[in-house]
């Protein structure tokens, strides 16, 4: 567990529908190294955003330890004051997260999106317009997120995600919202500079092909057998 950036151990979350505790992840274990990609598979309910919240702290598992980082946060300790704070700071400056659709603000520039998620992250900002130069779209700098196409809004929300260093990348399909080409750009680039600055990749994707590029492969659907 010392080795890995990223271990999971007797994971598990419940929702309740109506009067029925419906389990969604149960008793999932993994470890995941620096530099190492997994790709989350499974039907719709499976769990894949789920385990994905979990993962970065916006959720609390019912059962198990999450540790990351060397840092431990136990199902049973989930009120202890601290916690919450802790989960912050890793989601603030160690784990970049990339959703369907690109989460930009709206009022900022794509250049000053990226500067932001720099600063927020405690990094120096002067490299974010490097970013859109590397994900060709430097260009695009001074335009505001609804001035530009989805291609153009996920390689800028890739381009904040890498402009603060992080440990761990979490992507929740990423690129679910776009056309095949411009899909396969995307991931492309987020591959290649996954591996080229050592990140660590958690990808939920219903894209078996996609999921192939990835080390590792976790299939939630037959995992957790919903």
């Amino acid at each position: 567990m010392t080795d890995s950036l990223l271990a999971v151990r007797g994971l598990s979350k419940h929702f309740i529908s109506g009067n029925e505790t419906v389990p969604v992840i149960e008793k999932l274990s993994f470890t995941l190294g620096q530099g190492q990609s997994l790709a989350l598979t499974g039907r719709s309910g499976s769990g894949k955003s789920t385990l994905l919240n979990l993962l970065c702290g916006l959720e609390w598992p019912d059962a198990g330890t999450i540790v990351m980082q060397g840092q431990v946060f136990d199902a049973g300790r989930a009120r202890v004051r601290g916690t919450t704070e802790a989960w912050s700071a890793l989601r603030r400056q160690h784990i970049g997260v990339v959703f369907q659709e690109a989460n930009l603000m709206p009022a900022l520039s794509l250049l000053d999106n990226v500067r932001f998620r720099a600063r927020l992250a405690g990094r120096d900002p002067k490299n974010s317009e490097d970013w859109l130069t590397r994900l060709d779209i430097s260009e695009l700098a001074g335009r505001y997120p609804d001035q530009v196409s989805g291609g153009q809004r996920q390689r800028a929300a890739l381009a904040m995600v890498f402009a603060m260093e992080p440990a761990l990348i979490l992507a929740d399909e990423p690129t679910g919202s776009l056309d095949r080409h411009t899909s396969d750009e995307v991931i492309r680039e987020l591959f290649s500079l996954q591996v080229r600055y050592g990140c660590s990749l958690v990808l939920a994707t219903h894209d078996a092909e996609l999921a192939d590029s990835c080390q590792h492969h976790l299939d939630l659907g037959h995992l957790s057998g919903v």
